[in-house]
């Protein structure tokens, strides 16, 4: 099993150990909201029912309230029809005030044929100390004529008299009760009582009676606002009908508690805080792997550099000496070529120390001698094709570094077919950038590998490093800011591969 196998199977594990914490966890935060929400709302039940029985009281006392404003009413009208029905057998007006005195809770005035108010005009249950002030007397009969219509006292022939009257303390202070009973209801229950979002509206559901400060006026100051914010209240509880009078239905809308919102999307808040943390920290030790990855490539090359130049030197001498000593040319020719070849691999590990230098290179030259070299030590069964364009291509190169880069892909290719093949090299020029495309008839390599055949460790071979192509990589992306990539592959049929270059 390869490094990178293991890898990614330790990442595997790991994630799969990471998922579960998390979903036990959200399970037992979900539980624990669900606990809490049924507790919650267990107490707006009882709250609703509090609310509903504070209703019944201001219904109940309403009820009362219109009985004795009733029973007011036809009290009134039965003195006044009393008094109509005495002045129609007797003219004597003193034997009718008689009777209205016997009314001892309706406040009434008894205007002249005229309807005026003169000096003789006779009230009953009004400012006994103010009955003598004609203006007091004029201001309660305008209360009057405003409450209700009078009654007409035909005392003589066309002659009539006027009796106004009002309801009575005793009501009046009923109404006020009833009234502060109202208010009471609408601001301790509907809004104070409830730790919860609440809007009390009226029968048409439009106009808002109250709200309590856990709804934001400007959720609810337009039609459409209000309208879409009494929807949502009403798909998480049933809004409450408070009947206050007879056939009038007004309407409590409210929702959980903002805790308890809050507390569903803690999970969610935390696990995204913790992710995000994990994310940073994953960037971080990324950075702080690849520098290390980094000193250990200076290293390794500069190390492997630093040993080849010894035994280089003295191979170059001893090629000296037998030529010397007349040994066949051939032979020596042969040695001083893969010395040479020594040279330039001792020179390829030294800039991968440090950043080459780039200049101005034949891009079709590099490509050419590449394959020509490798022709000579690749097996006949492979069949090598080089298409490039007429005109001469340059490209800001390292060559050593870049012809390393051509020959491991080959390589690749080569190890794909086991051997035998073709591979086919094509040079192209286009607007954008300098395309080389690498095509063999390997093995090919899946999808899902396409990226990962870069990862330093990921291999195949039975007796690979998997630095390869990550060596190559590191070459055309971070030395020649260029791309390389898996251009296109199918199993048994073969890979592209496809580096980018900027023009020169």
């Amino acid at each position: 099993m390869n490094i990178y196998t293991q890898k990614q199977r330790w990442k595997l594990v790991l994630a799969a150990v990471a998922f579960l914490i998390v979903i036990a966890s959200i399970l037992y935060t979900k539980n624990l909201v669900d606990d809490i929400r049924k507790e919650e709302k267990q107490k707006i039940k009882l709250w609703a029912k509090a609310v509903q029985k504070k209703a019944n009281l201001v219904k109940f006392t309403n009820e009362l309230f219109e009985k004795i404003k009733s029973e007011e009413r036809k009290k009134a009208e039965l003195y006044a029809e009393a008094t109509r029905q005495l002045s129609t057998d007797l003219a004597d007006v003193n034997f009718v005030l008689k009777v209205l005195e016997d009314n001892t809770s309706v406040p009434v005035i008894l205007t002249n044929e005229k309807n005026e108010i003169t000096k003789n005009t006779q009230s009953r249950n009004l400012d006994s100390t103010r009955l003598k002030d004609t203006v007091y007397l004029r201001q309660q009969l305008n209360i009057m004529r405003h409450a209700y219509p009078p009654v007409v006292i035909n005392y003589y022939k066309s002659k009539n008299l006027y009796l106004y009257h009002k309801d009575s303390k005793v009501f009046t202070d009923i109404q006020m009760v009833f009234d502060s009973l109202t208010k009471s209801f609408m601001n301790e229950v509907a809004v104070n009582s409830a730790a919860v979002p609440v809007i009390y509206t009226d029968a048409s559901k439009t106009k808002v009676v109250e709200k309590n400060d856990k709804i934001d006026v400007k959720e609810i100051d337009t039609p459409e606002k209000l309208q879409n914010k009494l929807d949502y209240l009403a798909q998480q509880n049933d809004p409450i009908e408070i009947v206050l009078r007879e056939g009038e239905f007004n309407y409590i809308f409210y929702a959980e508690s903002e805790i308890l919102t809050k507390l569903r999307l803690y999970p969610y808040v935390q696990f995204g805080v913790i992710g995000l943390f994990l994310l940073i920290a994953y960037i971080l030790f990324s950075t702080a792997r690849k520098a290390e990855q980094d000193q250990v490539w200076v290293g390794m090359s500069k190390e492997t550099a630093h040993q080849l130049g010894t035994p280089l030197s003295s191979l170059m001498a001893w090629n000296e000496h037998l030529l010397e000593l007349g040994v066949d040319e051939k032979i020596v020719e042969e040695m001083q070529r893969d010395v040479k070849r020594l040279n330039t691999i001792t020179d390829r590990f030294s800039k991968i120390g440090s950043q080459p230098a780039l200049v101005p290179e034949n891009v079709n030259q590099a490509l050419t001698n590449s394959i020509e070299y490798l022709k000579n030590r690749t097996s006949k069964n492979v069949a090598f094709h080089i298409h490039l364009p007429k005109d001469v291509i340059q490209a800001q190169l390292c060559v050593p570094l870049f012809e390393w880069v051509i020959e491991n892909i080959c390589k690749n290719a080569v190890d794909s077919m086991d051997g035998k093949g073709e591979i086919t090299v094509t040079l192209s020029d286009v607007p954008e950038a300098l395309f080389i495309d690498i095509k063999d008839t390997g093995k090919g390599i899946s999808k899902s590998k396409f990226k990962t055949v870069f990862e330093p460790g990921f291999t195949t071979k039975q007796r690979g490093w998997g630095l390869g192509l990550s060596l190559c990589k590191r070459i055309i992306e971070n030395y020649h800011e260029g791309k390389i990539f898996v251009l296109s592959s199918e199993q048994s049929k073969g890979t592209t591969f496809r580096i980018e270059l900027k023009r020169f």
